[in-house]
């Protein structure tokens, strides 16, 4: 049986996604809607204008990529801030200013931050804040050194997006809207945060696509599939600047749905280029004591993915490094092989995985796209053909095909006629509540297709019980202080009613770009409010694996500790119920005897001398309880009846019919340990 876990006050609630009401919204025009993949080392636009085939829109100087790279560096000189190459360019002179990768913060506290970067991060804020300030003081800076300047990621990339919106712009007029793509690990404040970019770069974001099924899309693999329709199992292999993604998507009647996903939010080819500079500094005398000045390790960073760049087209490639002392010096393509092939296996560890995951053999699919820029990277292409067994298919440039994936789908939003397929998205985690015994109720599991929504209904502890604490939480584990929180909320206005009978209907909800909403109803008087919860930061994937790896190492540990707290739920609710009925019946006549009250007494007795033995397990909690209730049984029969002759006086057998009818149908949805799904392909 689901219940609450506290006696208290609050109002009934709904989780809502923020809708920004003050925000303009624009009419959807068709053909004036874009696509942006919004990367972490470049970022792109694309349109699909009425069904036309994607494109991608370069600037005046006839490039594509605009890499994601903001520089505050002239801010109060100028009065602006740069974007793209010319900011980058600025990186080895001002590198606390110039701020590049940002997406690897989106969504983050700062405790969560244990990569390596040279910026000014803020140390007590629950979101990260990036101080560019001139730290020379020199006044050529935004701070000119008298005082911080503080950024978030959510404003650097609205920076980017504003740059992307004025590309487009020039080329189709005003921007109706946008879909902007995101990894398929991003969890809620990471989605949410960037559609917060979106917002304040002026952008109405039409949905927040996961890049793998961009890619899906981009390509149009129903004409890759078997059959008249097209029908297949596709593996997507996404490595990017900052994050891997990896997916496994079944197209069926021209629906993409997406069976399983891993990756490494804090993996990509940032890291490549990371474990080359370290070979390069050591090359140029550091370590031992000597560290790097920020410019200096900006100058190799630089260096190091021109130079991986370069050797994913030659053998060999020529560098110097004036600031870190190094002369010319020559790197192979096996130096650069053997330096990140243990990030190159991190990858196929996780593709393996999430086939595992999809319950899948790579022989079993038919195909493998590779998206994002550093699978050009010779190596990662040759270990992603061995590990699925197959050529991966690289027929669009992977630097475009999830901006292309974007335009196509933003075009479908903006009411254009296009033959699509529809992609369906999964949820990473399971979503829940916690009950009494602070065990956790699952509502929404893991790996569910999204958009999605399922609901449970809950019951009171007690007569005097008029509010729940509701504690919705994310994870794998039986027990909610092993899982994460996600809010606490209060819930009043439960009439006061005997245990077990009051019923709050929760339904949980999770939209096309995996934002959740909670909404709780009191069944007897209706009463439905509302409370908006905006995430701060949230979950890498690695920590995502941890939570489902933790479940499963601790399967037997977990269900035992659930079995033992619903034992010591039941028995407390027994204790609760019986003591209630006994103070109730007083001295009314031939409900309760003498003997039988005292038995009744001993075994309350024992049964409370049980509950305060903190080391006692299941089967003896659940033996005490069944004594009790054998006990009783007689008693609470004569009150049962007597209840009923109560209830029924006066009515017609039709509502008596009808009322339990109801109460059954109830019933079963309050014992089930299943949550009703109530929309799952919607």
């Amino acid at each position: 049986m689901a219940q609450s876990i506290d006696i208290s006050g609050g109002g009934l609630f709904q989780i809502a996604e923020p809708e920004g009401g003050s925000g303009r919204k624009r009419k959807r025009a068709v053909g004036r809607a874009i696509g942006i993949d919004l990367g972490t080392t470049h970022s792109l636009v694309a349109i699909a204008p009425k069904g036309e085939p994607p494109r991608v829109l370069a600037d005046e100087d006839g490039h594509a990529l605009l890499p994601s790279v903001v520089s505050y560096a002239g801010e109060s000189a100028s009065g602006e801030v740069v974007v793209g190459r010319a900011a980058r360019a600025q990186s080895v002179e001002h590198p606390e200013q110039v701020l590049a990768s940002v997406k690897r913060f989106m969504g983050r506290a700062p405790k969560d931050i244990d990569f390596a970067h040279p910026y000014r991060i803020g140390e007590d804020e629950q979101v990260v804040r990036i101080d560019v300030s001139d730290p020379s003081g020199s006044g050529s800076g935004s701070g000119s050194g008298a005082s911080p300047r503080w950024v978030s990621p959510v404003e650097v990339s609205a920076r980017i997006l504003e740059v992307l919106e004025e590309r487009a712009f020039q080329e189709i007029g005003e921007v109706a809207g946008a879909v902007i793509t995101v990894p398929a690990y991003f969890d809620d404040a990471q989605r949410q945060a960037t559609k917060d970019a979106g917002r304040i770069a002026g952008l109405e974001v039409y949905r927040l696509l996961a890049e793998p099924t961009a890619a899906a899309l981009a390509y149009g693999l129903d004409r890759q599939g078997k059959g008249e329709h097209g029908e297949g199992l596709f593996a997507v292999y996404d490595l990017g600047g900052g994050t891997f993604d990896i997916s496994i998507l079944r197209l069926r009647d021209g629906v993409f749905r997406v069976l399983a996903t891993g990756g490494d939010s804090a993996l990509g080819g940032d890291d490549f280029d990371r474990a080359l500079a370290d070979a390069l500094l050591e090359r140029a005398g550091f370590g031992e004591g000597r560290e790097p000045s920020p410019a200096q390790r900006q100058e190799v960073n630089l260096a190091a993915r021109r130079a991986k760049e370069a050797l994913s087209d030659a053998q060999e490639t020529s560098l110097s490094l004036e600031r870190c002392g190094l002369g010319p010096t020559t790197l192979t393509r096996d130096e650069l092989d053997a330096l990140i092939k243990p990030l190159v296996r991190r990858t196929i560890r996780a593709c393996r995985a999430t086939l595992s995951d999809a319950g899948l053999e790579a022989s079993e699919l038919d195909g493998v796209v590779l998206v994002g820029g550093s699978t050009r990277v010779p190596l990662v292409r040759a270990q992603v053909a061995k590990a699925f067994g197959r050529e991966p298919l690289a027929d669009i440039d992977p630097d475009k095909v999830v901006a292309y994936g974007a335009a196509i789908q933003a075009d479908i939003l903006s009411g254009s006629e296009r033959e699509g397929v529809t992609l369906l998205d999964v949820v990473p985690l399971s979503l829940g509540l916690e009950t009494m015994g602070g065990i956790v109720e699952k509502i929404i599991p893991r790996n569910a297709t999204i958009p999605i929504s399922a609901r449970q209904v809950f019951t009171n502890y007690s007569e005097k019980q008029t509010g729940m604490t509701m504690h919705v939480v994310q994870g794998e584990r039986e027990l909610a202080e092993d899982c994460r929180s996600l809010a606490r909320f209060e819930l009043r206005g439960i009439p006061r009613l005997p245990p077990s009978m009051a019923r709050v209907e929760v339904s949980f909800e999770l939209d096309a770009d995996a934002l959740l909403t909670v909404t709780a109803r009191e069944l007897m008087t209706g009463v439905k409010q509302s409370i908006e919860v905006k995430p701060t930061y949230g979950l890498g994937a690695e920590e995502v694996d941890n939570l489902v790896m933790d479940s499963l190492d601790h399967a037997r540990e977990d269900f035992a500790a659930r079995n033992l707290a619903e034992a010591r739920v039941e028995l407390g609710r027994v204790i609760l119920a019986v003591r209630a009925a006994v103070d109730e019946v007083g001295d009314i006549a031939g409900m309760l005897a003498d003997d039988e009250r005292a038995a009744i007494e001993a075994a309350l007795a024992a049964a409370e001398s049980t509950m305060a033995d903190g080391e006692q397990v299941a089967d003896a909690v659940n033996a005490a309880r069944e004594q009790l209730e054998a006990v009783s049984e007689p008693f609470a029969r004569r009150r049962m009846e007597r209840a009923l002759r109560s209830g029924m006086s006066g009515k017609s057998l039709a509502e008596i019919e009808a009322s339990l009818a109801e109460e059954e149908q109830l019933a079963a949805r309050r014992g089930a340990h299943s949550a009703e799904i109530i929309d799952e392909d919607s």
